[in-house]
């Protein structure tokens, strides 16, 4: 009797906890969740470049691979000498691979984007960036400011390659302009329009 009593209570728990699991959508619950981390690309013992964040979440689904970067994410990258080139921050960031026919990756980052060439001395600051590791290239059709020893650019598009070695403005403009776009506003004073840097 005792036996019974205490079978027919496992299995009433049991599937309390099944209900709930099945209240879990596995696309927006993290398999994977890396605190501090570090990661470091080599090449015949060079360190070629490294990735550090705060927090990385990993989902996955049959279709897609996803790796999100709530609190930002920063990308550092040297040349073949071991100096440091250049360097990516962003407020967030997210890296995709598509697992539906020919494998895709992307990367993409948001918010206070500033990408810098320590090497020329040449700094770029916008809301978004997108990034193909494969091709070693960096895009954007955002708004842009470029900032080198020879003055400030500002506009709208912007493609590189990933070093910011050749960084090309697609839309600049120097004139009073009143902007809404990207679901963010802007406003550019050309008497003074080097001003702050946005809050994105």
């Amino acid at each position: 009797m005792a036996t019974a009593l205490a079978v027919a209570f496992v299995v009433v728990s049991c599937s309390g906890k099944l209900k709930q699991a099945d209240k879990i959508n596995l696309e927006e619950t993290p398999v994977q969740v890396v605190s501090d981390m570090f990661a470091v690309q080599t090449k015949d013992g060079v360190v070629m470049q490294r990735i550090e964040a705060k927090i990385m979440e990993r989902y996955e689904s049959d279709t897609l691979s996803l790796d999100k970067f709530p609190l930002g994410l920063s990308v550092f990258s040297y040349t073949a000498d071991g100096l440091l080139e250049s360097t990516i921050t962003a407020r967030r960031a997210e890296h995709r691979i598509s697992k539906k026919g020919k494998e895709q990756e992307s990367w993409s980052a948001f918010g206070n984007v500033i990408i810098r060439n320590v090497i020329k001395e040449e700094t770029m600051q916008t809301d978004t960036i997108y990034w193909d590791r494969k091709s070693e290239q960096i895009w954007t059709d955002c708004y842009v400011k470029m900032f080198s020893r020879d003055g400030m650019m500002q506009g709208y598009g912007m493609r590189s390659d990933d070093r910011a070695r050749n960084a090309i403005l697609l839309n600049p403009f120097d004139g009073f302009a009143y902007t809404n776009r990207d679901t963010t506003v802007f406003v550019i004073d050309s008497a003074n329009f080097i001003g702050p840097l946005p809050n994105f």
